[in-house]
């Protein structure tokens, strides 16, 4: 089968090279897929840069999560059937931008059947990091201002969804006019150009000056020390990631004197912690898919030979939405 691997650490243009690889056998407690559509996410230029906090052995083939069909089981899996279709994270160091994949049957979810493949591929660790981060840390309820980040992103147009789906009231800060065009399609009440506007400001001016419920962070650096600036009285500051390459260093007397919480999210630890809530988050967004209420916004579906690139446009920050690579 052909594979897109890593042999030496850099940036993804020139760090991923197609390779020409032995189909891969399911062994016990494993699955062999057919992938179907693999999503391009910022962890995926992480790890070509050997910047990720795992750090697989060379060579390595990149790509976090997929959308497969199912071709057969290992010893002692019982299901799905062959032929299913199935939405997973990839096990790396076997990631999800090769032909074939095999993966622990545990984490196979079936793919909501109101998504195609690129739809489907790309509904999983985004949008399961929005759930989890919008309702199981942050408790965002109905009615509050919910600040979104990098909104147009893969991971910031997950949150805008969900957080319109749970009645909250979304201002999206994106960078430019076109992502601000995106955001405002996904359903953001109000967008902020960063190049142009204070976000600041503008929470402060359309919440009467409380500021921001809930802050959505996957950027981390500017974004964040301006986030305390606007953030309301009991505030909740979801940090999920550090795009601009800027880890922030929070000052905690600050956190206590504007009673305000900074909570962490490392989705992937509830695979270990409790598997059972990432399946009912699962269950939670397919009824979602199916009444419409969320829809990945898929910008571009790139062709397998285009993967490296792909993966460098989404490093670059110059994407909207998910990008995804059909085999």
């Amino acid at each position: 089968m052909k594979a897109w691997r890593v042999h030496k650490n850099g940036e993804p243009r020139e760090a991923m090279r197609l390779d020409e690889i032995p189909d891969p056998q399911p062994g016990p407690g494993e699955v062999l897929l057919r992938v179907r559509a693999a999503n391009v996410n910022f962890p995926d230029a992480l790890l070509c840069r050997g910047h990720y906090q795992i750090r697989p052995p060379l060579p390595f083939t990149p790509g976090v999560e997929l959308c497969g069909e199912v071709l057969a089981l290992g010893e002692g899996v019982t299901g799905p059937e062959p032929g299913t279709r199935v939405i997973t994270p990839a096990a790396l160091p076997h990631g999800a931008f090769a032909e074939l994949v095999v993966v622990p049957a545990a984490g196979v979810l079936p793919a909501p059947g109101a998504l195609d493949d690129a739809e489907a591929a790309a509904l999983h660790i985004g949008y399961q990091t929005g759930w989890f981060g919008l309702h199981r840390r942050a408790a965002l309820q109905p009615g509050e201002t919910l600040l979104v980040h990098a909104a147009a992103g893969g991971v910031g147009s997950a949150a805008v969804q969900l957080g319109k789906a749970s009645g909250a009231t979304v201002i999206g800060v994106v960078g430019g006019p076109a992502k601000a065009k995106v955001a405002r399609e996904l359903g953001a009440d109000i967008v902020v150009d960063r190049h142009s506007e204070d976000f600041v400001a503008v929470v402060k001016e359309a919440t009467g000056g409380r500021g921001a419920d809930v802050v959505y962070d996957p950027v981390g650096g500017d974004a964040y020390a301006k986030s305390v600036k606007c953030i309301a009285f009991e505030g909740r500051i979801v940090v999920i990631g550090f795009t601009s390459g800027t880890i922030p260093a929070p000052a905690l007397n600050h956190a206590l004197v504007k009673n305000y919480s900074i909570l962490g999210l490392h989705w992937g630890l509830y695979n270990t912690h409790d598997p059972a809530a990432i399946r009912r988050c699962h269950d939670e967004l397919t009824r979602l898919a199916a009444e419409g209420t969320v829809k990945p916004l898929v910008s571009e579906r790139v062709a397998f030979e285009g993967a490296a690139d792909a993966v460098q446009r989404v490093a670059d920050g110059v994407t909207t939405g998910r990008v995804v690579i059909l085999p």
